[in-house]
């Protein structure tokens, strides 16, 4: 919630500071690509010792950032507080670490999917937390009650989350890089991670364009995208923390992702198919999410069912790491596309998630024992 408070005021700051375009990018970019570079580092560092105090870690590092971000009157102060942000974030990936450290491998897709849940809440009530503290409290209180947010996520990580037992050993410190190895030695575990980028990519060039789409295509303004951006946020609710949730146990991973990468290219295919009927496009959008919904946690799921549990962290750190390139590739490209045509990000994500699908052809189901 604190990041859907804080993400639609960025741009709005940044102005008021007079931010370029070029230093308004940089703002968004450098959240993901913190991302990027820390999600191995926290990993395996939990793998080292322990998740908790990494999770804690976290906590305490996101709550500084967002105090920072509220009091920032400089674009340079502006800025640390988004490279904290991203810093501390990254812990994301333990917190998957985590739920594979407690769960059987028929749960593990299932519990994944809790993490997509919380997002799709963050972005449906974080916004409009931010828009209520901003114009009824004043410009100081979006960041502080971000801040608030992650401080009794804090304290009640501190009093009610133990740290959880693990099935091996902890690698000798010595044992470096020892998750990149065991990924790439492995082509399907590779493949895995390559399907992460891939359709996050597509997915990220999607959300990055679709406000440009509607005011063009559809003559919506600032409230009309608010509201299709908090439908998308509930679509992401629902389709992780109930669709995903009851059936990706029964269905199996592998299949949710073939399944899910059909949709989602389906859902970019049909948005340009759509004309300028607004009526089509919901609809649509909600076949996108859903597809993607069923897509990320299944494949985060397989990544983490073919790792050995003393290297959950830095595995699961990878294909964070995979998935913040791709939201800073994806972005970017999609815009440099609807430059040249509104219509070409959607085709070419299309294009793209069509080529992962016949990929998951590939994928494996259950771990084979080499990959334990």
């Amino acid at each position: 919630m604190g990041f859907g408070i804080v993400l639609p005021l960025l741009p709005r700051y940044a102005v008021d500071l007079r931010a370029s375009g070029a230093q308004i990018g940089l703002l968004f970019a450098s959240f993901s690509g913190m991302q990027f570079l820390f999600a191995p580092v926290w990993g395996r560092l939990s793998d080292r010792h322990g998740r908790r105090r990494l999770i804690l870690l976290g906590l305490l590092g996101s709550t500084a950032s967002y105090v920072l971000f509220e009091f920032a009157r400089t674009y340079a102060l502006l800025l640390i507080s988004r490279v904290l942000a991203g810093i501390f974030a990254a812990t994301i990936s333990t917190a998957q670490a985590y739920i594979a450290d407690v769960t059987g491998h028929g749960d593990r897709g299932r519990e994944m999917a809790l993490i997509g849940a919380a997002f799709g809440i963050g972005f449906t009530f974080g916004p409009v937390v931010g828009w209520v503290t901003h114009d009824f409290l004043g410009p100081s209180w979006p960041g502080l009650a971000a801040a608030a947010l992650s401080a009794t996520a804090f304290l009640l990580a501190l009093k009610r989350l133990p740290e959880p037992e693990r099935h091996r050993p902890i690698r000798a410190a010595g044992a470096s890089f020892a998750g990149f190895r065991h990924v790439f030695a492995r082509p399907r575990l590779t493949l895995i991670v390559a399907l992460q980028i891939v359709t996050t990519v597509a997915f990220a060039g999607f959300e990055g364009t679709l406000a440009l789409l509607t005011k063009e295509r559809y003559g919506q303004g600032i409230r009309g995208n608010g509201l299709l951006f908090t439908y998308i946020g509930v679509c992401l609710l629902l389709a992780q923390g109930m669709l995903v949730r009851r059936y990706m146990p029964r269905v199996g991973e592998r299949r949710f992702v073939r399944l899910g990468t059909l949709l989602l290219a389906a859902g970019l295919l049909g948005i340009p198919l759509g004309g300028t009927a607004l009526a089509w496009v919901l609809p649509v959008l909600a076949v996108t999410v859903v597809g993607f919904a069923m897509v990320t946690p299944s494949l985060a799921s397989l990544l983490s069912l073919h790792t050995p549990s003393d290297l959950q962290g830095e595995v699961m750190g990878l294909g964070q790491s995979g998935t913040s390139f791709a939201r800073i590739l994806g972005p970017f490209v999609g815009n440099v596309l609807f430059a040249v045509d509104p219509e070409s990000p959607y085709w070419a994500g299309a294009a793209m998630v069509f080529v992962a699908a016949a990929a998951a052809l590939a994928l494996p189901d259950r771990p084979a024992d080499s990959d334990k």
